[in-house]
């Protein structure tokens, strides 16, 4: 997913987590238990996708109203804005534990509700519930790790988060599967995040505030306590030493921060190029279509031509899987590889999976089975309206499930690409035709390509996953100068979850105007539109410090440079000259 606080990890700073297990399993315990915040926000945004398909069964307003899907889906998003926007303040007014806390409560609520939900309207007031504890948890969980992390593992226990967060939507797949034969289905899906976000607030208030937190608060006293059981005895007087003046140094930054107006930020050529490349990558992060996929994967591939829901739910894993695997192998070709080069090879990537999918979606509609006048009368008085005033007009699969909401099409029961029958879809008729051991279909039509489709999907995944599921955020916490990094940072955040949010709520609607494959075509032009733009705008940040990104960004061109070498000195950085640079 993506969304969320990334911080680098190398391998050796995973060998030292792992040593912590023995050496001092008290900072493992707030990481992970911190880290169930992560979990929940994966899988509060990752059930919905397999929900969906048992819901449309259960209120059949929403099978027929695809913005009514949408809303359901996206409402969580919208959410999830107000929750990061408030969610900052209270981490500073009352702390990350309370923020964590209250996130949970806003879980278990969302959960409850939608759990028990009678209609469409109640079960996105649910959603809603969900998206505020989401955009909190997204700030509050990897904040709190951070705060109250030795400095050699930080960064592999924010990584952590991240990889809970795709852990959570792996497994909410798993759990969408697991109650595929249960009574309620759809209920239990979205009900069972109300056990971790329970856990979560017990844990969370036997833990303590964050130290930096503390200190900044002026309760030096409380905030070295914590301080003296995460660090061992000989480094714990350095860094209490270390923590007190970055705070100073923090809060004098502050004060000077609140003088700063969108005006100036815009004035400031530095600032204003880098949020050209900061905004611009978080916004082509989104759409290229990411949340498409992880959202709608089960729909899509029904919409590829697989009938079944257990069987979609069961697929769509898989593409959960790559990107929880995709985000762990992210961490190690974010340093090796670079940003720049990186978001270049995963948006090429993206190109040629959604270029696939375009082809194969196409094919699927221009090959659709033609309806049978006789297969369809079969079905005697179950006959689709719209197809029986009609009954000449060479209709298709497409065809007929494009005429309207009400229509379904049962597959002939020889073979499911033979000529099949347009039918009025409601429960009996969908019994009626698996009755007779035929398939159903509602979204999708049948297709010999539909498995084709879901390599491309799975393909999609393997190279947005390591690149530009993470090289946004990765940049986003390294290329501002230190007085607006609070307020860009939030802006680019707010600017994923906006874009999350239009992409997420206009995908269906889009596949229903002008079909699936232009859909993806779309997509895919806004990659290649977003490979020229990281060409042009994004500079390579990788083994630069801070202050030599600012003097980079402060020197007015359009850097095409793909990589920085290593080097040992920061005066040997400086004189690394770049290979391409055009003056603006």
């Amino acid at each position: 997913m993506e969304g969320g606080v990334h911080t680098d990890a190398d391998l050796s700073a995973f060998r030292e987590c792992l040593a912590l297990s023995w050496k001092n399993p008290y900072v493992l315990r707030l990481a992970f238990s911190a880290g169930i915040g992560g979990l929940l926000f994966g899988y509060d945004t990752g059930v919905i996708s397999g929900a969906l398909l048992y819901i449309r069964d259960d209120f059949k307003a929403v099978d027929r109203k695809t913005w009514l899907q949408e809303a359901i889906v996206s409402m969580a998003l919208a959410g999830a804005i107000i929750g990061a926007a408030v969610g900052g303040w209270i981490n500073d007014r009352f702390g990350r534990r309370i923020a964590i806390m209250l996130a949970d409560a806003l879980f278990f609520a969302g959960s409850v509700i939608m759990a028990a939900a009678g209609n469409p309207a109640i079960l996105i007031v649910g959603r809603v519930f969900v998206g505020l504890g989401v955009g909190m948890a997204s700030m509050a969980s990897p904040l709190y790790i951070s705060e109250a992390s030795p400095t050699k593992v930080r960064g592999a226990l924010v990584g952590l988060n991240s990889f809970l967060i795709t852990g959570g939507q792996f497994l909410s797949y798993l759990i969408n599967l697991a109650f595929t034969k249960a009574p309620g289905t759809w209920r239990w899906m979205l009900g069972v995040a109300a056990m971790p976000a329970f856990i979560q607030i017990i844990l969370m208030f036997m833990l303590p505030e964050s130290p930096r937190w503390l200190f900044r608060k002026g309760r030096a006293e409380e905030g070295e306590a914590i301080m003296r059981r995460i660090y061992s005895p000989e480094e714990v007087e350095g860094e209490i030493q270390a923590l007190k003046e970055s705070v100073e140094t923090e809060i004098k930054e502050a004060e000077s921060s609140d003088k700063v107006s969108m005006v100036q930020l815009f004035k400031t050529p530095t600032v204003r190029r880098a949020l050209y490349a900061g905004l611009g990558l978080a916004i082509f992060q989104q759409f290229v279509g990411i949340n498409t996929v992880m959202y709608y994967s089960p729909t899509i591939v029904q919409l590829a031509g697989i009938a079944s829901n257990q069987t979609a739910l069961l697929l769509s894993l898989v593409t959960a899987g790559l990107n929880a695997f995709g985000s762990i192998v992210s961490i190690y070709f974010i340093d090796k590889t670079g940003r720049k080069k990186l978001s270049i090879i995963s948006l090429s990537g993206v190109v040629v999976s959604l270029a696939l999918l375009t082809v194969i979606f196409h094919e699927t509609e221009v090959h659709s089975p033609v309806i049978s006048p006789l297969e369809t009368r079969h079905f005697n008085g179950t006959i689709c309206p719209n197809y029986s005033a009609d009954l000449n007009g060479g209709w298709t699969c497409v065809k007929c499930l494009k005429a309207s909401a009400d229509c379904g099409f049962c597959a002939s029961r020889a073979d499911k690409l033979l000529p099949g029958a347009c039918l009025i879809s409601n429960d009996t008729t969908k019994g009626q035709c698996k009755g007779e051991q035929r398939l159903w279909y509602t979204r999708g039509c049948p297709s010999k390509a539909g498995w084709v489709a879901i390599a491309g999907l799975a393909l999609y995944i393997i190279f947005f996953s390591p690149g530009m599921g993470t090289v946004p955020w990765v940049l986003n916490s390294e290329i501002y100068p230190l007085r607006y990094r609070g307020i860009c940072g939030g802006m680019a955040s707010t600017a994923v979850w906006v874009s999350n949010l239009i992409v997420t709520q206009s995908f269906l609607s889009l596949t229903k105007a002008i079909g699936t494959s232009w859909t993806f075509m779309l997509f895919g032009v806004i990659a290649v539109v977003a490979i020229v733009f990281v060409i042009i705008f994004v500079p390579e940040t990788k083994g630069l410090p801070i202050e030599e990104v600012e003097k980079m960004l402060e020197k007015r061109t359009l850097n095409f440079k793909f990589w920085q070498r290593s080097s040992g000195s920061s005066e040997s950085k400086k004189k690394i000259k770049d290979v391409h640079v055009i003056q603006w």
